[in-house]
């Protein structure tokens, strides 16, 4: 027969209530006296010695219970609380009644043992590292793993359901008529800046510990509980990283920031939801979900190289495509300039370019002498009695011949070079240059001519040359 610690507190006779209640508004229905409460704070010592299971139970009927475990809250008649941790707890409860809230005095019960299989669930180990330990996250505001720290999900989505695995996208469960998710990319509909950490622990407690600098640089402590059957994570004291911009913030659109939906939590991410129950935007009703890394994964993180080259990078042209695109054809000129307004030389590695324009590579490569150079200088291939090349620079006009190796897609300047600019260390002296990126189906975007080449790290340097529009 189980063992119980029972603290009850019984009904009193009709009559005498009658002889003492104070008169209450009809309105609201009777507010009764704490006598009338009943309810019972129950430690079950034979499955657990230390008294870390403890029962919670409302016998009064008609009334809606509310409790305060300090781990967590609840709103059920019967519920079974369980401390993986010894010391003392204060239960505390309150029944709503028809007349109004009834505060009962609080309850201390003393938990004499951990018990940490309570907190050893592969989902309490991946929140907070396990027993003992503690771990801290960071909201994704760089995209290191998610699209962005904010997605937003019908307030129907949750876990995703029992047989599928978590793809880290929007796959997820759905439990009702509104489901939808939506993820947009980067800090949508949030302030640039740092969001602090949040820290998880089971260092004697289930501690929870949040630095915001987004909030006026508060400090915030409380408890946590995870439960892993409902998926659902109580922080008391608390809350989570947060934010949202419009109207004030917009997270005057939550009115309960103690309870959150866990989406998806493994080792490196967790999600959290929250749900948008006042509609202070315009936008109704809705789930925010803020998605967290850990912090040892965002230290860790090392961007995926992409290994795609850019457009145009190593042209295929038919035979005779890239001398026709030079001159304009048969008998015919072409005149070409350094694109000094847009993005005149790119330093392209394995295929790659960095600069977006002059100014990417300003007093490193390009600069105002450059520039000036680029304006009044231009060159040009033409097809009048043989294949010839002229240069333009600064009003002194060189003239030669060029000649076009279709295999490597180099041509050679017989006797000349590209534009110079001897103030400039990568002033071109070479007279073969390489044709590193083009478009042969769109010649108004320009040619790359590669003047130097490193041959250990694949990179070259070149120059953007464009037909003038005028």
């Amino acid at each position: 027969m189980k063992r119980y610690v029972r603290i009850t507190m019984a009904w009193m006779a009709v009559l005498l209530c009658m002889a003492t209640c104070k008169q209450v508004d009809p309105q609201l229905g009777q507010l009764l006296d704490k006598s009338q409460i009943n309810f019972e704070v129950v430690q079950d010592l034979v499955t657990d010695p230390g008294g870390n299971t403890v029962i919670l139970i409302n016998h009064t009927s008609g009334t809606v219970p509310v409790w305060d475990y300090g781990t967590g809250k609840s709103n059920r008649a019967r519920d079974t609380v369980r401390y993986a941790f010894e010391g003392e707890y204060t239960i505390r409860f309150s029944a709503m009644t028809a007349g109004g809230m009834v505060e009962m005095d609080p309850v201390t019960i003393t938990v004499t043992e951990d018990n940490l299989n309570y907190v050893n669930d592969p989902l309490w180990i991946a929140l907070s590292d396990g027993p003992g330990e503690e771990k801290q996250w960071l909201l994704d505001t760089e995209s290191k793993y998610f699209a962005g720290p904010l997605s937003f999900y019908g307030v129907n989505n949750g876990w995703l359901l029992e047989g599928g695995a978590w793809d880290g996208g929007g796959a997820t469960g759905c439990y009702g008529d509104d489901c939808w998710t939506w993820s947009p990319e980067g800090v949508y509909a949030m302030d640039e800046g740092d969001y602090g950490v949040m820290t998880f622990s089971l260092k004697g407690g289930p501690f929870f510990h949040a630095i915001k600098p987004m909030e006026g640089g508060i400090e915030q402590n409380g408890t946590y509980y995870l439960d892993i059957n409902s998926k659902m994570l109580t922080i008391n004291g608390a809350s989570i990283l947060r934010g949202y911009k419009p109207e004030s913030n917009g997270l005057t659109g939550i009115s309960n920031w103690t309870n959150y939906r866990v989406l998806a939590l493994d080792e490196d991410i967790l999600r959290l939801g929250v749900i948008r129950d006042r509609d202070v935007d315009g936008e109704g009703l809705a789930m925010l979900v803020y998605n967290f890394i850990s912090k040892e994964y965002a230290d860790n993180w090392v961007p995926e190289e992409d290994n795609t080259p850019d457009e145009g990078f190593d042209p295929s042209f038919e035979s005779g495509q890239l001398l026709n695109l030079l001159t304009g054809g048969p008998s015919s000129g072409k005149l070409w300039r350094l694109d000094g307004e847009g993005n005149p030389v790119d330093w392209i590695a394995k295929g790659k370019g960095w600069t977006e324009n002059a100014g990417s590579s300003h007093d490193w490569g390009w600069n105002d002498g450059w520039a000036a150079i680029a304006e009044n200088s231009w060159i040009r291939f033409d097809r009048y009695g043989g294949q010839n090349y002229t240069r333009s620079q600064n009003g002194t006009i060189t003239n030669g011949t060029f000649t076009i190796n279709e295999e490597t897609n180099e041509i050679t300047l017989s006797g000349n070079t590209l534009i110079q600019n001897p103030d400039s260390w990568m002033s071109p002296t070479q007279h073969t240059i390489k044709v590193v990126k083009a478009f042969p189906d769109e010649p108004g975007r320009g040619m790359w001519f590669g003047t130097a080449y490193d041959t250990g790290k694949d990179e070259w340097l070149a120059f953007h040359y464009i037909i003038p529009q005028d």
